[in-house]
């Protein structure tokens, strides 16, 4: 027996035709919408007068179908195509996203998408030697950290590292860490959790991809969450995310350098010029080996002025360095 449809469900099921298979190169007239209603939707028909109504009616719902002389098509979409161009990008390039879940997502960024369009949002996109992650349930556990940072309670865990042959080896011997959640986030294509770790009354930083077995307790949280100044430099003091004593220091940078100094600290950092081709920034940055591998990769065009304290560490984190090249 036929399925029998009223007038909202064939207004709908044109809805439905015309943002799958329409857009502004892809259109379809009337005669061609009936024709799609008769094959594929057991035997439903529509004249033409019939389908100008059903259009009518979208329109006066606010969908955004326009008329050419060769169709019909949906003009706007709640993203463009290059906005889910885009997307899908960031989605195949990130090394975060496993390959399973790029693909999936992907698929589903392309519902929003006519079916054309779509198969240009299927390219390939080129990451040479992008490495994926491998933790497929990374997106479980930064639902359980934004469930925990909403509700302000603690979260515990484990956590690992690899060995040389490839093995999980979990950190504590086994034993969970329970910390205070206070920020997930994003540095070097890699997602780390910012909390206070219980045990020590310390803050520090994990590989959100080395977590598991992640449970959200009754626990409530009592460290205080960080403000937003704290939060909107957080990045640009931690290198690599590693942690340590936060310190403003004083930079010497030569001037072919600057844009370089502007990706890493923002524009909003004045620069003092010097009179030798060198502008001085005071920034604050985790001390940590990695701000002294950073300073380092610039061949002598950046080096800390001040303070002492901080150009001594330097110097010895310099020289125990040449000790292990020159072993």
């Amino acid at each position: 027996m036929a399925k029998t449809y009223g007038q909202s469900q064939k207004t709908l099921l044109i809805e439905q035709i015309l943002t799958e298979r329409t857009d502004e190169d892809h259109k379809l007239s009337a005669e061609e919408i009936g024709r799609i209603l008769e094959e594929e939707y057991e035997g439903l028909g529509a004249e033409r007068k019939a389908i100008y109504r059903y259009i009518d009616a979208l329109k006066d719902a606010d969908i955004d179908v326009c008329h050419e002389s060769d169709g019909y098509f949906i003009a706007s979409r709640t993203f463009e195509l290059p906005e889910l161009k885009l997307l899908v990008d960031a989605v195949q390039s990130s090394k975060f996203i496993t390959e399973k879940k790029s693909a999936e997502l992907i698929k589903k960024l392309g519902t929003l998408a006519s079916t054309h369009q779509a198969k240009q949002l299927r390219r390939h996109v080129y990451a040479f030697g992008r490495i994926k992650s491998m933790n497929e349930s990374i997106y479980r556990i930064i639902d359980r950290i934004h469930t925990a940072l909403l509700e302000n309670r603690q979260i515990t865990f484990l956590y690992f590292d690899w060995n040389e042959k490839k093995e999980k080896i979990y950190r504590h011997d086994g034993v969970e860490y329970a910390v205070d959640p206070l920020l997930l986030c994003w540095d070097d294509e890699k997602y780390y959790l910012i909390a206070r770790d219980v045990r020590s009354d310390r803050i520090k930083h994990y590989r959100v991809d080395k977590m598991e077995k992640i449970c959200v307790t009754d626990a409530v949280a009592t460290s205080p969450k960080l403000t937003a100044d704290e939060i909107a430099g957080y990045n640009d003091r931690h290198f690599g995310m590693f942690g340590g004593d936060v310190v403003k220091v004083v930079l010497r940078c030569r001037n072919e350098l600057a844009g370089v100094i502007v990706d890493r600290f923002g524009k909003d950092i004045p620069f003092r010029p010097t009179s030798d081709g060198y502008f001085t920034v005071t920034v604050k940055v985790a001390e940590s080996v990695h701000f002294f591998t950073w300073i380092l990769n610039f061949g002598g065009g950046v080096s800390i002025a001040s303070p002492e304290s901080t150009k001594e560490r330097f110097k010895t984190f310099v020289a125990d360095t040449n000790k292990w090249v020159n072993e």
